[in-house]
């Protein structure tokens, strides 16, 4: 006890002090500020070289002659009106070496002296604790002086216990009566510490007394010392108002701490509160007469305790429970509103308010939720209500309360249906009425629209956690819950429906949100799960509908989220997953007509939303959505096999659509198609590409390994017909006209590829031996036709070149390199110059030509390539025919016969004489220098392996057509260049 009454006191004290501190920095700040002025005023004027001192010479100057006072004002200076402005100071001399500090130094005035004195450290250190903190000191050895007086008492046995608290009285007493005395001596003392010490030591004396026969001697019980603890309170508070706040310090924590200093095991609830309520009220109206704003405050936060401390004892009996709910209402309702004012009153009571709210929600929850603390909590909420519409600032707190009511009701365990029902009523009662009257006014807002929605989608909530049990009867009684909850915010559309100022705030599109919500929740309830989508779809067209007759584009970004939540939920749950499937060809067994309901609507709320919403970007969307969505109703009635051909006769309808709208309006839903088309097209299209990989290293490509002709015309043949008409038929831009000619020419020459195919029908490797250069012949012969035709009669050069260079191509690639008849198998026919050697080596040649006839000028730029590609199917072409005449069909076998080896140098010195010639005729270099590499590796040959094997005249003759051949080359070669240097 001792030491509390210590800790009490010097709190006092150090409150006091550092009030004391704060004002002493401010002097000692404002000293040395004068102090320093003081110190430039004093400060000593320059020094002048005296006349007998020689300046350095750096320092000299040329003198300036002075000027001359006028003649006036040397003789009479009072007669002159006008006086001449005085001259100019002489120049400062040059610095000199400063004195001695002794020596000119003018002393410092005493006042000065004493002021910069004040200023040191040590001074402001004895102030403190020489003249400050003794006094406080000597108030706290009194109070320690009169517990220890009565604990010698104790010891020594010489007062009996009534006697020893007598003088404790008394000595507390005449403490209060010296600090009296010291209030009427001010005059002499002239320090109000004195009597703030001598009362603050009486009244921890009183209380010290007090509790010494209450809990030590048992002198008296619990309620005389809690009586006689609230009276030292009183005391403590009147005598603040006479001595300052120190004594109401004391009084404070005195005052809080005396229901339980009392000593009391079974504590009267209702008294303790009434005492509380007197003591916190009577302190929070001394902290607004004196402007103490640390006094109310420590005051609710005690009040705020030992509330908390009372609902956590346990159940209350009803007396007990009403007295604790309405001491909760005072402290955070009455108290801050009567205490506090200025720019700190609003945030005092909103904290007040909110701990009051959730106080009572633990005394409604640990009281077993009964009707009467229900209703203590129904009169806070008017309280809450009330605060608001008298404070608009705290207009916040309505929302607390209500998701505090709540949160209350959701977590009541087992509640009966009459009590819940009307517990549920009074909170839509007193919060939606209270939000329904102010949502309109000046004063109202997001907060009041908010609440509205809240109390009706909460009070739905909490309602179904306690008693949804998924039956049909329960699915109809909710639904019209639903529907009656949609009725408040519905209520609060309708009464802003005319007001000029419904579009300057959110206020319309939330409660619109809200509505929509409970209407879908209505739908869920009432409705059969698989209608979820369409129930969702109808509210957001509803919501868009809204839009455009209120004239609010919000409300419509609203729309926009149930319609996609209504796309989403398409794809959710079981029947959600098999009406997918249907869209990727899958033949699950669905509902038709549900699926299709479902599918329908949404793709025509979501062409509404193409069609008439405000959001731009969101209108693509919308119309790519409706083309998906329209695409899977049709996908959950018709047949797989058809799906394709379907998806892609919608392109020329939609095509046609553009002449009399906008192409850029139906755009998005026109590629939107083309992509699901793409998609159908993806399979076949995949497989043929596997396929052309795998023939690039060799593999024959052959028809049983590509896609039937059924997937090749319904996927690729017909789309691509279908994307031409589009393209003819439509109006678009030179971007999406580039790709869908992109799109028709893939699927379209896939398509052909793979009739063509087809037609050979190769499916096996004999077959492709037997008739894959045949197939490879014809398929370029028709590229180059096709190419042609483009040329000649549609003039479209690109094209045409693309067909030509790819015949090129797959005739080099494939024929010429991959499957030559001279290292692969392949047959060529038996009959000489009668095969099929002459239509695949001529087709390049006819491509070469045609691209000269063309593109002249690619030509030009390519003719060195194409002279040397010119030259490899020549020389393959003579050899594969040389081949022939030997081997028959087949070009590859591993025997060569000694004629043929002998006809290879011969036709290579052939050719050397026939490239030089065309060389010489055309002007080209390059095949003068093919003619003589094809020469100088014939002469190696014949003189290398030829001659080594050959006897008698044919070595003779093989030798005399090489020397023949050498000689006539050499001729030739040197007229051209004879022709070239002339």
């Amino acid at each position: 006890m001792l030491v509390m009454l210590v800790l009490v006191v010097l709190g006092v004290v150090l409150f006091d002090t550092r009030t004391r501190m704060k004002r002493l920095e401010t002097r000692l700040a404002l000293i040395e500020m004068d102090t320093s002025l003081v110190r430039a005023d004093l400060a000593p004027p320059p020094v002048r070289p005296s006349p007998f001192t020689r300046a350095p010479a750096k320092a000299q100057a040329t003198p300036r002659p002075e000027p001359v006072a006028p003649v006036a004002t040397l003789v009479e200076p009072a007669k002159v009106s006008r006086p001449e402005p005085a001259a100019p100071p002489p120049p400062p001399a040059p610095p000199i070496a400063a004195p001695e500090p002794a020596i000119g130094t003018p002393p410092v005035p005493a006042p000065v002296r004493q002021a910069a004195a004040s200023s040191r450290p040590g001074s402001a250190f004895e102030d403190l604790f020489g003249r400050r903190l003794p006094i406080w000191a000597g108030g706290i050895t009194l109070a320690v002086a009169g517990i220890l007086l009565v604990k010698y008492s104790i010891d020594t046995g010489l007062l009996s216990p009534v006697v020893r608290v007598m003088l404790g009285l008394l000595f507390g007493g005449s403490l209060i009566a010296a600090a009296e005395g010291a209030l009427r001596q001010e005059e002499r003392l002239r320090d109000p510490r004195v009597r703030q010490a001598l009362a603050g030591a009486g009244i921890a004396t009183l209380y010290a007394a007090i509790l010494t026969a209450a809990n030590l001697y048992h002198l008296i019980g619990p309620t005389t010392a809690f009586a006689g603890l609230a009276a030292v309170t009183g005391l403590a508070m009147a005598l603040s108002l006479r001595f300052g706040a120190p004594s109401a310090l004391l009084g404070l924590v005195g005052g809080l701490a005396a229901p339980a200093l009392a000593g009391s095991s079974e504590p009267n609830v209702p008294l303790l509160s009434c005492y509380l309520a007197l003591a916190i009220g009577g302190l929070c109206t001394l902290s607004r007469t004196q402007r103490w704003l640390w006094l109310g405050v420590g005051a609710l936060v005690g009040g705020a305790g030992w509330g908390s401390l009372l609902i956590l004892t346990g159940a209350l009996d009803v007396a007990s429970a009403l007295s604790v709910g309405l001491l909760i209402l005072a402290l955070g309702i009455g108290f801050p509103l009567l205490a506090f004012s200025g720019s700190r009153a609003t945030l005092i009571r909103a904290v007040s308010a909110t701990v009051a709210a959730a106080q009572m929600a633990a005394l409604v929850a640990t009281g077993g939720f009964a009707p009467l603390h229900w209703a203590l909590f129904g009169l806070l909420s008017i309280a809450l209500l009330w605060l608001s519409g008298h404070e608009p600032s705290l207009r916040r707190l309505v929302p607390v309360g209500l998701g505090i009511a709540l949160l209350l009701a959701g977590v009541w365990p087992s509640p009966p249906l009459l009590s819940f029902t009307l517990v549920i009523t009074g909170i839509a009662a007193l919060y939606g009425s209270a939000a329904l009257r102010r949502l309109w006014r000046p004063a109202g807002g997001l907060i009041e629209a908010g609440q509205v929605v809240a109390v009706a989608l909460g009070g739905l909530a909490v309602a179904a956690i306690h008693f949804y049990r998924a039956a049909p009867a329960d699915d109809i009684r909710f639904a019209l819950i639903a529907l009656l909850a949609a009725a408040l915010p519905l209520s609060g559309m309708a009464q802003g429906w005319r007001r000029a100022d419904r579009k300057h705030g959110a206020r319309f599109v939330m409660l619109a949100t809200g509505a929509a919500v409970l209407l879908t929740v209505a739908g869920a309830f009432g409705l059969p799960g698989w209608l979820a989508p369409v129930t969702l779809a109808l509210v957001g067209a509803a919501l868009l509908t809204l839009s455009e007759q209120a004239q609010d584009y919000r409300v419509e970004y609203s729309g926009w989220v149930f319609t996609f939540v209504a796309l989403t939920s398409l794809f959710m749950g079981d029947r959600g997953m098999e009406e997918s499937l249907r869209l990727i060809g899958d033949a699950t067994a669905i509902a038709p007509l549900s699926a299709m309901l479902r599918w329908s609507v949404v793709a025509a709320v979501a062409a509404l939303f193409a069609w008439r919403a405000r959001f731009a970007e969101g209108r693509v969307v919308a119309q790519a959505a409706a083309a998906i969505t329209a695409y899977g109703t049709v996908a959950q009635v018709v047949p797989a096999l058809w799906l394709a051909p379907i998806t892609a006769l919608s392109l020329p309808l939609l095509a046609q659509a553009t002449r009399r709208l906008s192409p850029q309006r139906l755009l998005p839903a026109i590629a939107t198609m083309l992509l699901v088309v793409l998609l159908w097209a993806a399979w076949p299209l995949l497989h043929w590409t596997g396929q052309a990989m795998l023939s690039l290293v060799g593999q024959p490509m052959l028809a049983s390994n590509l896609p039937d002709m059924s997937d090749m015309l319904r996927r690729l043949a017909l789309p691509a017909a279908l994307v031409a008409l589009t393209l003819w038929r439509g109006r678009f831009g030179m971007i999406a006209r580039r790709a869908g000619v992109a799109a028709a020419i893939l699927m379209g020459a896939v398509a052909m590829h793979i009739g063509y195919k087809q037609l050979f029908a190769i499916d096996s490797h004999a077959g492709f031996i037997h008739a894959g250069l045949a197939e490879r012949t014809v398929w370029e012969a028709l590229l180059l036709g096709a190419g042609f035709v483009i040329w000649h009669f549609a003039q479209h050069r690109m094209v045409a070149l693309g067909l030509i260079a790819a015949a090129l191509a797959h005739s080099l690639f494939y024929s010429l390199f991959l499957h030559n008849p001279l290292w692969a198998t392949q047959a060529v026919g038996t009959l000489p110059l009668i095969t099929l050697l002459l239509p695949a080596f001529a087709l390049p040649f006819v491509a070469l030509s045609l691209t000269r006839r063309i593109a002249p000028d690619l030509t030009v730029r390519f003719d060195r390539p194409i002279q040397g590609a010119q030259m490899l199917l020549i020389l393959f072409f003579a050899y594969n025919v040389l081949r022939q005449l030997f081997e028959g069909s087949l070009l590859n076998g591993p025997h060569l016969a000694m004629g043929e080896d002998i006809g290879r140098s011969v036709l290579a010195i052939g050719l050397a004489i026939g490239f030089l010639l065309r060389g010489i005729r055309i002007g080209n270099r390059d095949w003068r220098i093919a003619s003589l590499l094809l020469m100088l590796s014939a002469v190696a040959k014949v003189f290398l392996l030829d001659a080594a094997g050959l006897t008698g005249l044919l070595r003779i003759a093989s030798f005399l057509a090489l020397g023949f051949s050498l000689i006539g080359i050499g001729w030739l070669y040197s007229r051209q260049l004879k022709s070239d240097a002339d």
